[in-house]
């Protein structure tokens, strides 16, 4: 029987009777008719003792010489599951990634985010293709979407780590690791990411909708806050006043704080705005 009169094809698990044994291993049952098309299953491809008459769930998939072959290995996601999936090769239609079964599972070029690269890390589906074949797609955002939670007890500037599942022509989409969905703008990203990349994120704002804005710079924010830890260092030891303002000489903040007087007015700006500190009459004081 032709290979596309078979009952099972490639890229598909199905559960097979155990109808002979080999020196190789065992034949399973194809279920056409004809001995010919009997499925091998390895001794290799085995992953528990296997006896005839046995019904094995396998994963089925073409050997190097384009026979039917059948592995114990199978896929360890099910089908419509999301997960994180290593790029095994990459090919000028797709890539393969790595679903734990025996081969890995064919990613067409259409379902692709992004050029990949082998060894990356990306977010992707299982699902069955026309063909009636396992493949996988990184268009993952409704299910991404229906698996995240509500961004509660989140702060402004505290920081998240994630993996970008999308980028798009105004930004990148991370999921973090709390399951939060969060938007990067383009102008907050010092570079842009592969998606598929581990990021760590800045919260900027907390959107209606339950999800986050996000900013990937190292923006003046950490010199200023690093500067602004040593201005309210200074005010707790001192009884929470100081006699240093925007008034004092730039020689005298170098001496004391070992930052320009720039660098002194910016830290102190940003206290003030966030209502941490107040100055006056030449003296700043916590509030």
């Amino acid at each position: 029987m032709a290979e596309n009169e078979m009952k099972y094809g490639p890229s598909t698990v199905a559960e097979l009777k155990v109808i002979r044994d080999s020196e190789f291993g065992v034949f399973l049952d194809a279920e056409t008719g004809n001995s010919n098309d009997d499925i091998l299953l390895h001794k290799t491809q085995q992953t528990a003792p296997v006896a005839v008459g046995d019904v094995v769930r396998v994963f089925l998939y073409l050997d190097p010489k384009r026979r039917l072959t059948a592995s114990m290995r199978v896929p360890k996601m099910r089908e419509g599951q999301v997960a994180r999936l290593k790029v095994i090769n990459v090919t000028r239609d797709g890539a393969f990634l790595d679903v734990g079964a025996e081969r890995g599972i064919f990613l067409p070029y259409a379902g692709m985010r992004g050029s990949l690269k082998v060894g990356e890390i990306v977010w992707a589906k299982l699902y069955t293709d026309k063909s009636g074949r396992l493949a996988v797609t990184m268009k993952v955002e409704d299910e991404l979407r229906r698996a995240s939670r509500p961004a509660e007890g989140v702060k402004i500037g505290q920081m998240l780590n994630g993996s970008v599942y999308n980028i798009t022509d105004t930004g990148a989409f991370v999921f973090t690791d709390e399951r939060f969905i969060a938007f990067v703008p383009h102008k907050e990203m010092p570079e842009r990411p592969r998606v598929g990349a581990d990021v760590k994120i800045r919260v900027t704002f907390l959107r209606d909708d339950g999800r986050l804005n996000g900013s990937m710079r190292e923006i003046k924010e950490k010199a200023i806050s690093i500067d602004g830890e040593k201005i309210l260092y200074l005010l707790q030891q001192h009884n929470g006043r100081m006699p240093y303002s925007d008034d004092s000489s730039p020689e005298m903040i170098k001496s004391k704080f070992k930052i320009s007087k720039a660098a002194f007015k910016r830290a102190l700006g940003h206290l003030m705005k966030d209502g941490l500190v107040e100055q006056r009459d030449g003296w700043t004081y916590l509030k």
